[in-house]
């Protein structure tokens, strides 16, 4: 009777801690409810929000695209062509390294098949060399029967020094190289000279060394200038530049495959006579600076210089919108004229050529169209306008002559270099050394253009003997 009884206590006790537990999920949900209420109290509030913010948001402009997905190819991706696959390559080892394994390190049983499994390469400089100092010593003796002194018969390599300086033309062609193509101040070029390879040179023997070798390539330099005054087609710019502290100006005329500089202390049109001669046949390319009217030839007007001013004009009236649409007909019309590709190929050429002038006459009529009613207006772009009355002739030239482009952009290009260096030197010192200047300048940047190896052809040039 007694486990009974305490059995039934024990049996009362749990329903007692159940319903304990039962009251506390009771108030715990009712917890849950009231945060679900407040829940979806807050999600109403934020889908009205949504739809207000929907109502106030305007569409999209219609310059801007709409997100298209792109449909997925199918098949395998097609790979890059060899030219356009930038992959670094390994280099050619002048050092190989093997490191063998024949036997097994566990077992320490003979391995079979034994084959490369991976490669790994270091690239370093050697240690810089020292200065080779050669020293050449010449002999005399003296005759009894001549009563005189005889000297052994000496004379040098052809090709290994200039004239009667103490540096080879290796050392020279050093120099030039960091001077011109590295654009290095002559303290630089010395310091290098010292440091790496413990050669002592003053300032002045590396002046020295610069007017040597533009005597020395005298003959290659105006052999560029003639190539220019041939070429069917040459750019030409100019750029500021100081002779001791002085104002003047570098000229440059250009080919695809040639530069040539000249330092000039004016700008004024006397000197593109100088550079192309009188008698030019080719076509000028250069902007619209009043130096370059004394060419009285074929003459192509810089369009990347007139649509810059044509963008800056728009900046300065953003809301112009005569001028908006007539900058937006100009650009049109250039678009058209660079996209022309010519008349039909089978027609015989002199056909061709006079194709190619009518459509030449046809863009030039079609511009003065739009710029004319505002020549000589008050209205922002009367300035442009009149540039295209007077400029009208030299402005689709690049249609009626294949291969002409319609742009300065090589001899803006060309000058660059030259506009870094001044900022870096400041100029040169005297005539003398502008010369030198021009004359290295236009030989390493022309072997640039060509693809080819300044150093080694500046080498090539300095071991040739002396004319």
């Amino acid at each position: 009777m007694e486990e009974e009884l305490k059995r039934l206590q024990m049996e009362n006790q749990e329903l007692r801690e159940q319903v304990k537990d039962l009251l506390g999920l009771r108030e715990q949900n009712q917890s849950l409810q009231e945060q679900v209420k407040d829940l979806q109290g807050q999600l109403s509030v934020a889908l009205w929000q949504i739809e207000e913010l929907k109502k106030q948001t305007k569409d999209p402009p219609a310059f801007v695209k709409a997100n298209v997905s792109k449909p997925k190819k199918e098949g395998p991706r097609k790979k890059r062509a060899k030219e356009q696959n930038g992959a670094r390559k390994r280099e050619a080892p002048t050092h190989i390294e093997e490191h063998l394994i024949r036997t097994c390190p566990d077992c320490q049983g003979d391995l079979s098949g034994i084959s490369i499994s991976r490669r790994r390469q270091i690239i370093e400089l050697p240690p810089p060399p020292p200065v080779e100092v050669r020293e050449y010593r010449v002999y005399k003796g003296w005759c009894a029967s001549c009563q005189k002194w005889h000297e052994a018969p000496f004379d040098l390599p052809p090709g290994q020094v200039m004239g009667q300086g103490r540096l080879g033309v290796r050392i020279s062609t050093v120099i030039a190289y960091l001077r011109t193509v590295m654009r290095l101040p002559i303290r630089q070029v010395q310091s290098y000279l010292q440091t790496l390879h413990g050669l002592p040179v003053s300032v002045g023997e590396i002046v020295e060394i610069q007017h040597r070798m533009r005597k020395q390539t005298v003959g290659a330099v105006q052999q560029l200038k003639a190539q220019v005054r041939a070429s069917p087609a040459t750019q030409a710019d100019e750029t500021s530049w100081r002779e001791n502290g002085k104002n003047g100006y570098v000229w440059s005329v250009n080919t695809p495959t040639i530069r040539y500089y000249e330092y000039h202390q004016s700008r004024a049109g006397k000197v593109v006579k100088e550079l192309l001669g009188e008698t030019y046949e080719g076509v000028l390319g250069s902007d619209f600076y009043a130096g370059y009217n004394v060419h009285l030839g074929l003459h192509q007007r810089c369009w990347v210089h007139f649509l810059r001013d044509i963008h800056e004009l728009k900046k300065r009236h953003p809301n112009n919108e005569e001028l908006l649409t007539w900058s937006k007909d100009v650009k049109e019309i250039y678009d058209r004229a660079v996209a022309y590709t010519g008349p039909d190929l089978a027609l015989p050429v002199a056909k061709q050529q006079a194709a190619r002038r009518v459509q030449q006459r046809a863009f030039e009529q079609e511009l003065w169209a739009v710029c004319a009613p505002y020549a000589h207006t008050k209205t922002p772009m009367h300035t442009l306008c009149e540039r295209v009355e007077r400029f009208l002739p030299e402005l689709f030239v690049f249609v009626a002559i294949p291969g002409v482009p319609a742009h300065n952009n090589l001899a803006e290009r060309s000058v660059r270099p030259l506009v870094i260096a001044r900022k870096i030197s400041g100029g040169t010192r005297s005539p003398q050394g502008s010369q030198t200047r021009m004359a290295l300048f236009s030989l390493f940047s022309t072997w640039i253009a060509q693809g080819l190896d300044p150093f080694s052809q500046c080498l090539s040039l300095l071991s040739q003997p002396s004319l």
